[in-house]
């Protein structure tokens, strides 16, 4: 009785059915690895991967059969894109049809394609992204060089074999007379693996494989003379060569493209960037979308307009500069930040005999070059096979017409036309063929000239037989039918190199987006740090009160403050005796009266770890580092221990408990030292009294301090310059490098002023040349700046005159020396 439905089988009926089925047992992942490889191969080699002999995709090889069975050639009227298609997708390419006009159109862009090889009428897209028109409005025919990738198709030069439904013939590869993979270039992503091979000139291809031929052995460098790097169809500036000449020699490289950009004054003053190349695949839209954005986000400043220009003569992207603003630093920073510049991976890979393989330069010249001598081979041996069959119908002709009286009274006598060949085979010994031809032949050819005419033919057909002979029997000959007509094809073809290649190669380094320019760097007693432009601040007369620089938060104060470029290295050193290395842009600019940012924002100090000096490096700084501690203590250490600093920071000196940095400064190793103290002690010595230590020691001892005391500052000696002393409450005074006199190192030292309740002690000691200016600030923020002519030049043993006014509860806690001003505010 059969099972109701739903009811189910027990363990021996299931055991049954299972017999009397055809259910194969097989493990999933053993199916699933199998079925996933053949679905990537099939994906690999019939979709995404070019072929190296001819530079095409199957769809693509399928578009431009398909239309040169149409007869769409250059020379004859366009056919509606949406026929081709069909077409395509009919005959060849079971498949989307969006997919297939895709790859037409692309195969028309002559800003995607070096050289098109579909001549496209109509909208076929642009530039700006625009999409192609609809199919059922274009038209297309083949473009004139696509002939040459075509021609001798038709005499067996290349395999065919069977489509889809096996009812037609298409052709493995096309005979491609020229290296279309290089010249048009290729990319894709097939299955775990991708192809990315850019577009190179038609001339320096030639060129190469004709080089190849001449010296199988040449050098990738001799090669690269020859094809120094990819030509994009959209021009643009590749910079540097060493990642093409990997690719070239590994398969795998790179390469970084830059717009053509120019700058120029306009009418006005105002200088403006002017782009008239970009990049390969670059989106022009976009691009100014993009650069309209950053404006707006304030990513990049100094940009006033941005407009498009470009018409049907060539592409022009006006980028308005600011009259304040530098366009070289404006174009670095487009540069870093859009795609004015661009980098990609080149990755060379292709089908050799179908299968993927990644190929170096000389190799893909190599199988290039090897398809043609197939390609000419097999063209001379079926020009071979048609002339000596023509050859073998001739000299039958030939025995017909010296003996036509005999073979017309055969014909005459034969009941029909069997009879009629068998007895011409018979009596001139003939062969089937030959017989027929003689049985075929009008009357006509029965005339003198006719007859002369087949005796001519018979020669040429004899000395054509000869040479391709020989042409197959030498090697010399073939390579030189190639050289030939390769050099026909960059005569007909080539044109000039569009891509320049800089010969200076480097990576757009941050630096180059910001303007080299005097920067004042101050930092608060609470850690927070902030940038400003020197320019901000106008030198006023002594004795004003100043203008804000630093707006501090509820009881916190400035107290380091020093001027230096934008593009210096900032070495950081810690109360904890660690270094840090920050460079000047990288700190945050901020506006007079803003607070800045929190330095442990900036830099990874622990949690009771604070910043104690800063050293400004220029480009180019040698020596050592001079390091003094409050409790007296001096070391030196040579810079080069303090390359290579990384964000977690290094040990710069080994400090004793309870001391700390006040200050470190740059000498060149034979340089006198000043190191002043709160109560106004100083003493002056020389560096050579202080050995070069390692980054991990204490020092030695560099003043004998009295209790209570601690050093505040530490100078390096310089002819021609004065001494200044400011103290606490704002006196000041300029006094003689002469009346510090020379010590040894380790002695109690001499006074630098009279220090009282009325000043207060001493804050800062520097030395100042007239033509320099000086900038005091107090722990409320307020900063003066003056020049240093204005302060009076008296005896050191002095208390000195007023610099700056002091409200209630102010003092003075940092001074710093910067280049002279040109304007005096009169406030």
């Amino acid at each position: 009785m059969a099972k109701k439905k739903h009811e189910t089988l027990n363990k021996e009926e299931f055991s049954q059915v299972l017999k009397k089925s055809n259910i194969v047992k097989v493990q999933v992942n053993d199916e699933l690895k199998k079925s996933f490889i053949a679905y990537a191969m099939a994906v690999n080699v019939s979709r995404a991967i070019p072929d190296v002999r001819d530079g095409l995709k199957p769809v693509q090889r399928r578009i431009l059969y398909a239309m040169n069975e149409l007869g769409l050639d250059s020379s004859k009227p366009f056919r509606k894109c949406a026929r081709i298609v069909g077409d395509v997708l009919g005959k060849y390419h079971p498949h989307g049809d969006s997919a297939v006009y895709a790859a037409l159109v692309r195969l028309a862009q002559d800003f995607t394609m070096r050289v098109p090889l579909v001549d496209g009428h109509g909208n076929f897209g642009s530039i700006d992204g625009d999409p192609p028109a609809a199919q059922r409005y274009t038209e297309a025919r083949l473009s004139k060089i696509s002939g040459e990738m075509l021609k001798d198709i038709d005499k067996e030069t290349v395999d065919f074999y069977p489509n889809f439904d096996e009812t037609l013939q298409q052709p493995v590869v096309l005979p491609s007379r020229f290296p279309n993979l290089l010249v048009n270039g290729s990319d894709g992503i097939a299955v775990g693996m991708a192809t990315n091979i850019p577009p190179h000139n038609l001339s320096e291809v030639i060129d190469g494989v004709i080089a190849l031929i001449d010296n199988p052995d040449i050098s990738l460098d001799d090669l690269m003379q020859i094809i120094p790097g990819p030509d994009y169809p959209t021009g643009g500036i590749i910079m540097g060569r060493a990642n093409i000449r990997q690719a070239y020699k590994t398969g795998r490289g790179g390469v970084t493209v830059r717009a053509k950009c120019e700058i120029e004054e306009h009418g006005s003053g105002k200088p403006r960037i002017i782009v008239t190349e970009l990049p390969h695949q670059v989106n022009k839209s976009k691009l100014i979308e993009d650069i309209a954005n950053l404006v707006k986000n304030k990513r990049v400043d100094g940009i006033s307009d941005i407009r498009d220009e470009s018409d049907r003569d060539g592409m022009r992207i006006v980028i308005e500069v600011k009259k304040d603003a530098q366009p070289n630093v404006v174009l670095n920073q487009l540069y870093k930040h859009t795609e004015l510049q661009v980098s990609g991976g080149i990755t060379m890979l292709a089908l050799v005999h179908g299968e993927p393989k990644i190929l170096n330069l000389k190799e893909v010249l190599y199988y290039y070059l090897e398809h043609q001598r197939e390609v000419i081979t097999r063209r001379t041996k079926f020009d071979l096979n048609k002339a000596e069959e023509r050859q073998h119908i001739v000299e039958g002709l030939v025995i017909a017409l010296a003996n036509i009286d005999e073979v017309i009274q055969i014909i005459k006598a034969s009941r029909d036309k069997f009879e009629a060949s068998e007895q011409l085979i018979t009596r001139f010994v003939l062969t089937e063929k030959q017989a027929n031809a003689i049985l075929e032949m009008r009357l006509q050819r029965l005339t003198s000239l006719e007859v002369e005419k087949l005796n001519e033919e018979l020669a040429e057909l004899n000395k054509l037989i000869e040479e391709l002979r020989s042409i197959l029997d030498s090697k010399e000959k073939i390579e030189n039918i190639i050289k030939a007509e390769l050099s026909e094809i960059k005569q007909t073809y080539g044109d000039a190199r569009r891509t320049q290649i800089s010969l200076d190669y480097g990576e757009i380094d941050i630096a180059d987006t910001i303007i080299k320019e005097d920067v004042v760097i101050s930092m608060t007693h609470f850690g927070y740090i902030k940038r400003i432009s020197a320019a901000e601040y106008k030198p006023q007369r002594r004795g004003g009160k100043g203008i804000t620089a630093h707006k501090p938060k509820e009881e916190d104060f400035v107290e380091n403050m020093f001027v230096t470029s934008s593009h210096a290295d900032l070495l950081f050193f810690s109360n904890q005796g660690k270094v840090y290395s920050l460079k000047a842009y990288e700190v945050p600019e901020a506006h007079r009266t803003a607070r800045g940012r929190a330095i442990v924002n900036l830099l990874n100090l622990q949690s009771d770890e604070k910043i104690t000096a800063c050293v400004p490096l220029e480009e180019g700084d040698q020596g050592n580092l001079l390091m003094a501690t409050k409790r007296g203590l001096i070391k030196k250490t040579s810079l080069d221990e303090f390359a290579k600093i990384r964000r977690v920071g290094k040990i710069a000196i080994s400090l004793i408990e309870g001391d700390e940095l006040i200050g470190v400064t740059l000498t060149g190793g034979k340089d006198e030292i000043l190191v002043a103290s709160a109560q106004g002690k100083c003493i002056r010595f020389s560096e050579e009294e202080v050995r070069l230590m390692g980054r991990d020691t204490q020092g030695v001892k560099s003043i004998d301090l009295d209790e209570g005391d601690y050093v505040v500052d530490m100078t390096i000696v310089k002819p021609d310059c004065d001494i200044l002393t400011v103290s606490q409450y704002g006196y000041g005074k300029r006094a003689s490098i002469e009346e510090y006199r020379l010590q040894a190192r380790g002695g109690k030292g001499i006074k630098a002023g009279v220090f009282n309740e009325k000043t207060g002690r001493l804050v800062n000691l520097k030395q100042v040349s007239p033509e320099d200016d000086i900038m005091i600030i107090s722990n409320n923020g307020t900063i003066i700046r003056m020049r240093a002519q204005d302060i009076s030049k008296i005896g050191r043993d002095t208390q000195g005159v007023r610099l700056m006014k002091m409200e209630e509860d102010n003092e003075v806690v940092c001074v710093a020396v910067v280049s002279c001003g040109e304007e005096i505010d009169e406030e």
